[in-house]
């Protein structure tokens, strides 16, 4: 059985298992904004940041969602070229990580609103090597950065939400120099979007982007 199908197959016992993805989360607190953050840049241009955290579907699908964001492509980070293909990473042996390479406008959305995202709605910080039905290496959480500004920011982001204890575990999310982005096959391009009925999308991902919405209606936009 491919890679493929061992995901969707174990997605589906989940779901007939009635099992969820961890919500770490502290009660109801909201996860609040960055206290360092970049500021909005005067004038437009394009920046590009890599983030891992479970299935690239869902990932992709959230950062799709989110204004400012000029595209989010699903790939493959933290390996070599020569590994970066789906059957092979996930065998969790690669040192890939599925990831999305979010490509944003610095002067409609600033980094830290993007990491406000990613640690609010699209994806759980505090599992390691692991979201929900998906377990292994290549799920882990990551914040691939592209420069230092990118790192100050997210090292010190993860450290005001440990120290303010808005999750009741620990954030296990990797700061790392993203060193090289592989974009993923086509079929895996636009997944949540091409199908929508699919139940993985709809037990896991389409709830992400629907907290998107809810939680951020600043920054969601309905393309």
């Amino acid at each position: 059985m491919s890679g493929f199908s061992v995901r969707v197959a174990l997605s589906l016992m989940g779901i007939l298992l009635g099992a969820t993805a961890c919500n770490a989360r502290a009660g109801t607190r909201a996860v609040p904004a960055p206290a360092v953050d970049a500021p909005r840049a005067a004038a437009a241009g394009q920046q590009s940041v890599g983030g891992a955290g479970g299935c690239f579907w869902g990932i992709q699908a959230v950062f799709q969602h989110v204004k400012g964001v000029v595209r989010a492509t699903s790939g493959y980070s933290g390996g070599s070229a020569d590994t970066a293909e789906y059957e092979t990473v996930s065998t969790g042996r690669t040192g890939h990580a599925e990831s999305v390479e979010i490509v944003y406008d610095p002067s409609q959305i600033t980094f830290g609103e993007l990491l406000r995202v990613f640690f609010s709605v699209a994806h759980d910080p505090t599992q390691l090597n692991r979201q929900g039905p998906d377990e292994g290496t290549q799920y882990r959480s990551v914040i691939f950065y592209s420069n230092d500004e990118q790192k100050r920011i997210a090292e010190a982001y993860v450290a005001q939400l440990d120290q303010a204890k808005i999750f009741s575990r620990s954030i296990v999310t990797q700061v790392v120099r993203l060193k090289g982005f592989y974009a993923a096959e086509t079929y895996h391009q636009n997944y949540a979007t091409n199908h929508p009925n699919q139940p993985y999308i709809v037990f896991y991902d389409a709830p992400k982007v629907a907290h998107l919405r809810a939680e951020f209606p600043n920054l969601y936009t309905g393309k």
